[in-house]
């Protein structure tokens, strides 16, 4: 499930990526967005996985130390996506100066009052990235967004258009599986774990399709990395992409 998206019906002359109905729906939750127990739950339990993710991928980018504490101190951040800022914040702290896009201003709207209470100088901006006209960051990122939006190729080319010279892209999305139709969308949504309406299958995308998109828009794409679940050890990083994958990616 995504951060909210920045996603919305495709105009092809403008290359628009926003569908309003999934700006919709995840506006419908803006205010339980920072609610852990809430029906963002979800994305509560993943957002530590996502992180180390990043914290591992900027660390052997930028050949940082691996204990600062702010690693990103001097570097540019856009979060694309970003819902109510639950990976803008984190950045933030790391010491990125961040913008957070989303296709939801109710989205917009809690995450700025969250991250002016917390004391975070964020920049939060809703719209189809394409017509924000924001320039080019060190780092991308991009979590639980692409299986929503209405024109993949497009919207990469927008991810890779904000992305300076040897800038970094992290992104996370659910792969298109038989056990990623089973768990991540019929059982979760049947339980209650993600809200119903949030995914559809169908939207989903494997790892090699997305390498293929992702260089038609001249990125080159990691290994990616498997978020799964286990007994005994919960969610985390692994060999298993058969439910969720994270990468990286850089301009080719």
């Amino acid at each position: 499930m995504g951060d909210a998206t920045s996603t919305a019906k495709s105009n092809s002359s403008r290359g628009a990526t926003i569908r309003p109905e999934e700006a919709a729906h995840f506006s419908s939750l803006a205010r339980e967005w920072w609610n852990a127990k809430g029906p963002m739950a979800s994305l509560h339990q993943v957002n530590p996985i996502r992180l180390a993710f990043l914290r591992e991928a900027i660390d052997a980018h930028w050949g940082e130390d691996v204990t600062a504490a702010k690693p990103l101190n001097g570097k540019s951040a856009l979060d694309v996506g970003c819902g109510a800022g639950l990976v803008c914040e984190p950045l933030t702290r790391l010491g990125a100066d961040v913008t957070g896009v989303d296709a939801s201003a109710e989205n917009i709207g809690v995450a700025s009052a969250h991250a002016e209470a917390s004391g975070l100088d964020i920049r939060y901006m809703a719209g189809e990235l394409a017509s924000l006209n924001l320039g080019a960051f060190d780092l991308v990122t991009c979590f639980e967004v692409i299986e929503h939006v209405a024109n993949k190729a497009a919207f990469l080319a927008q991810l890779a258009a904000s992305l300076k010279p040897g800038g970094l892209l992290v992104m996370s999305t659910p792969n298109r599986t038989a056990a990623s139709r089973l768990l991540l969308v019929e059982a979760a949504e049947r339980v209650g774990y993600v809200p119903r309406g949030t995914h559809d299958w169908n939207d989903f995308v494997t790892p090699d399709e997305l390498s293929d998109l992702l260089a038609e828009a001249g990125l080159a794409m990691g290994d990616p990395r498997g978020i799964t679940w286990r007994p005994g050890k919960g969610l985390h990083l692994s060999d298993d992409l058969s439910l969720n994958y994270a990468f990286i990616a850089w301009k080719s």
